[in-house]
């Protein structure tokens, strides 16, 4: 991702951490349409299209990047802007059937990565990635803000990514440590609902990013920015680890594995940073297809996540880059359900 050079308007420390975090995660060139990203033998090529504009790049922060799709039981679609200088939408909501969205919530100090609805008390979610924390709004007009997390996780500060629910409501977390200085710290981080305790399930991880539950919930999904693979954490009915390998290997090329979305057939959608297109994988490692925007689409570099509509395969893709924030849609292998949102 090219990033235009602004005079800030944010606290330094915090814009340096996201431009750190743009610039490890983004190449400086989109990778040439219609091109693949890995071992595609008998795979396909999805064509996504333009749905609508959302963001223009901030004269304050000199980018714009969507994160996080994530249906509500409201029936709309929520999206996170990460580099959202305070007075813009940090949360906006979409009503896919009109074409339109609204600010849900903005601030003065959050850089959110991603979104999730818990499935406890149905509170938006959010990872703020420059201060360590999760932070839940209220559902549908996204008030009464509270802190869900924030502090040291064995004695070290977290840069928590992505975020993913258990069916009761425990917290699973990427956490990027590590990321702007290049080295493997990173870890994936449990945080269970009563207590509040976080527990590592994972460490050593090479910037951790997306993460999912599979469809039945057996285990996580988790990528891994900087190395781009994919690995699989089998996990018990107390949120243990039993067992954890490489599970897919994705040669992008310029671009790096972002987050992950399971849909209702246990197939996994990769989103690329640094390429605007989507790498598509059945639970067994097999690549089905490749998501790919119109060859005309100009100054789109990144596709971050994908929202596949609850019991639909109608899917929306959050694309980034000097042209602006986008949505585009496609049809998804499979419809969609709770791990179908982008964590």
């Amino acid at each position: 991702m090219r990033l235009t050079q602004r005079r800030p308007a944010r606290p330094l420390s915090v814009l340096a951490t996201i431009g750190a975090l743009f610039l490890t995660g983004c190449g400086t060139q989109s990778g040439a349409p219609g091109g693949e990203t890995g071992s595609s033998s008998g795979s396909r090529t999805i064509r996504a299209q333009q749905f609508m504009q959302l963001t223009e790049v901030h004269d304050e922060t000199g980018m714009t990047l969507l994160e996080g799709p994530v249906f509500g039981e409201d029936g709309g679609l929520y999206v996170v802007d990460v580099t959202a200088p305070e007075g813009r939408p940090k949360v906006m909501r979409v009503d896919v059937r009109r074409k339109t969205s609204r600010a849900v919530h903005t601030d003065g100090r959050g850089a959110y990565t991603s979104a999730q609805f818990s499935p406890y008390d149905g509170r938006l979610h959010l990872s703020d990635f420059a201060h360590g924390e999760i932070v839940s709004l209220a559902p549908g007009g996204g008030g009464d803000p509270r802190t869900v997390f924030s502090g040291d996780v064995d004695g070290e500060p977290m840069n928590p990514d992505d975020i993913a629910f258990d069916p009761r409501g425990n917290l699973y977390v990427s956490d990027s440590r590590g990321l702007s200085e290049g080295t493997a710290r990173g870890r994936v981080v449990r945080i269970d609902r009563k207590s509040g305790e976080a527990t590592v399930l994972a460490d050593d991880l090479a910037a951790p990013n997306g993460i999912s539950f599979d469809a039945d919930y057996r285990g996580l999904w988790f990528s891994e920015l900087t190395e781009n693979r994919i690995s699989y954490l089998r996990l018990d009915e107390a949120g243990a680890v039993t067992s954890r390998h490489t599970a897919i290997r994705v040669d992008g090329g310029i671009a790096q594995t972002d987050s992950i979305a399971v849909d209702a057939d246990g197939n996994l959608y990769q989103g690329l940073h640094g390429r605007a297109g989507m790498a598509v994988f059945s639970p067994h490692g097999e690549r089905l297809a490749t998501v790919e925007l119109p060859a005309r689409a100009e100054g789109l570099e990144s596709a971050t996540n994908v929202a596949i509509t609850p019991g639909g395969t109608r899917a929306y893709l959050t694309v980034s880059g000097p042209a602006g924030g986008y949505l585009y849609t496609f049809d998804a292998l499979a419809e969609g359900t709770r791990q179908s949102n982008g964590g």
